[in-house]
């Protein structure tokens, strides 16, 4: 079961709907893939995020904490709401993010759509550990990494 690929959206949208970030710092707009082992999805940077104005001024680029941000939504949180809905665990938890080690290789601007990717490395003791990527929708890599995050009870 562990390498089923979840594509039934129903509960697709049960974990969008668990994800504990909400506007204005929600970087998910959907979700394609789930599985115990990976997860897909995507988000569509608006022309008029608030951090635009500062970053910077008439030339306006994605900063890399966000584009990071974007990465542990749907490369941690996503699969550790998965991992925790397939295993039927009663538990509720909030994936707290832990540790990154990232190279940013594009600048993504206001308007890009990106696909973030991610594999999972392990999953024991609540901690997940995953090689993520956040590519253009035309393939060019942005930033990929190592990341990590761990689930604390609410």
């Amino acid at each position: 079961m562990a390498n089923y690929v979840e594509r039934d959206q129903a509960i697709i949208q049960i974990v969008l709907d668990q994800i504990p970030q909400q506007y204005p710092f929600r970087f998910v707009d959907h979700i394609e893939e789930l599985s115990e082992e990976h997860a897909v999805g995507g988000y569509t940077f608006k022309m008029d995020e608030f951090f635009y104005a500062g970053h910077f001024p008439g030339n306006p680029v994605t900063p890399g904490v966000i584009l990071l941000e974007c990465m542990a939504q749907i490369g941690l949180v996503a699969m550790a709401l998965y991992i925790n809905y397939r295993t039927g665990s009663q538990k509720q938890y909030l994936t707290m993010f832990s540790d990154a080690e990232v190279e940013f290789s594009t600048p993504v601007l206001p308007g890009d759509r990106v696909i973030v990717s991610s594999e999972k490395l392990f999953f024991r003791r609540n901690k997940l550990k995953a090689k993520v990527t956040l590519a253009h929708v035309d393939g060019r890599v942005a930033a990929s990494g190592i990341l990590s995050g761990y689930g604390v009870e609410k």
